[in-house]
């Protein structure tokens, strides 16, 4: 997806009111139009240290692909995996340095660890092990991380003292030039993976027994994509392709839903689109701090407790209260028109939510070709290609 796409100019990174930094259209965008793609300064596993008694699937501890056959362990703990001899290599020199390879063994071999803290506490543990380790194979990239968003006196002074202590007991890092190993800096880092983070997901399984749940299987600090904000009824959406054999195959890459004009804030949802008002609201303060007050927010606060309820359903909902399309945004409107104002979220549902069962992801054009727009829209979570006849 990535080969030959120049994306430098069709965003800008400006200040919105009440909303910190965000990113902007420099000229009208198309549908399906790419607008950013981010490679990740740093990727840890979300898996627990325990993963092998805990997770279906096997992922490369470099690329982090699905593993599908004969893969080759790290030399020293053998607990790493790697998809190739190639991703070993590159591995040791950078992600899985003899530091790291040691302190993952010293956190994996404590029992005390393992059964008095939780799956978040050890994926946590292993955040500092990867950013410290940052630290020293690319400081720049250190000092990125440091700039992005997140507060360190936001974060719960318990959780911060007991990974400074695990940490401290376990793997103390070697001194960081500038740096102090200490409870402001695990704080700040805390802060910085919780408010930035963005998850690889595990293969969607769409079949009834799990009703479509998977995991994550590793996160990653993306610094340009980080500055996207969040809207309830996004303009743009990202894809990953974690299982190609591209290059790059960890970069992220975000397209736009729908047309948008010069000036408009691009933004991103922070989760699937079928949540309720309900679970979005406590979900965006508890995890990222915010009251979301989207044009879809202010409609969905006045609606009764039971009204639109987001169990999956919310497409049925739509369908019957839409009388006509909706055009969509290319003239600075927001998506609808006056008959909208009850359900202003209607058309989106119908036209970019994936109807495949238990799938719940967000659909969006392919690029345009020869400024062509494309009528088919792909899937961000299963992949599924829908033909519409309406592009």
């Amino acid at each position: 997806m990535s080969v030959g796409v120049n994306t430098e100019t069709l965003v800008r990174v400006e200040e919105i009111q009440g909303r910190g930094r965000g990113l902007v259209s420099t000229q009208p965008l198309r549908g399906g139009q790419i607008v950013l793609i981010d490679s990740p300064i740093l990727l840890y596993s979300a898996l627990p240290l325990t993963k092998q008694q805990h997770s279906t699937f096997l992922y490369c501890d470099k690329c982090f692909k699905t593993i599908q056959s004969a893969s080759v362990s790290c030399p020293t703990c053998s607990h790493q995996r790697f998809c190739s001899p190639t991703c070993l290599s590159a591995a040791l020199a950078s992600s899985h340095t003899p530091w790291v390879c040691q302190s993952l063994s010293r956190l994996r071999d404590c029992q005390d660890f393992l059964q008095h803290h939780s799956v978040e506490r050890q994926i946590q543990a292993q955040f500092l092990v990867a950013a410290y380790n940052l630290a020293f194979v690319s400081p720049s990239d250190f000092q990125i991380l440091l700039s992005l968003q997140g507060r360190a006196e936001d974060e719960d002074p318990a959780i911060v003292q007991s990974l400074h202590s695990v940490i401290s007991s376990l793997c103390p890092p070697p001194p960081i030039e500038g740096f102090s190993f200490s409870l402001e800096l695990i704080a700040a880092l805390v802060a910085k993976d919780r408010f930035n983070a963005f998850g690889l997901m595990e293969p969607l399984n769409l079949n009834e027994e799990n009703g479509g749940q998977r995991s994550v299987r590793a996160y990653g600090i993306y610094p340009k994509a980080s500055l996207f904000n969040h809207d309830c009824l996004p303009n743009a959406c990202r894809f990953d392709y974690v299982d190609t054999n591209n290059s790059g195959n960890t970069d992220i890459v975000v397209r736009m839903i729908h047309d948008v004009p010069q000036g408009r804030e691009i933004c991103l949802s922070y989760f699937p689109v079928n949540s309720n008002y309900s679970t979005r609201r406590k979900r965006l303060l508890e995890d990222y701090g915010f009251t979301c007050d989207c044009d879809r927010c202010k409609v969905e606060a006045t609606w009764s407790d039971d009204e639109g309820d987001g169990d999956g359903n919310d497409n049925e909902v739509m369908e019957e209260d839409v009388d006509e399309p909706m055009e969509a945004e290319s003239d600075g409107e927001e998506i609808g028109n006056d008959n909208s104002t009850d359900f202003p979220h209607a058309y989106f549902f119908l036209r970019y939510m994936c109807n495949r069962n238990n799938c719940w992801g967000t659909l969006a054009p392919f690029p345009p070709s020869d400024a062509k727009p494309s009528n088919l829209l792909e899937c961000n979570a299963c992949g599924d290609i829908k033909n519409d006849e309406v592009c």
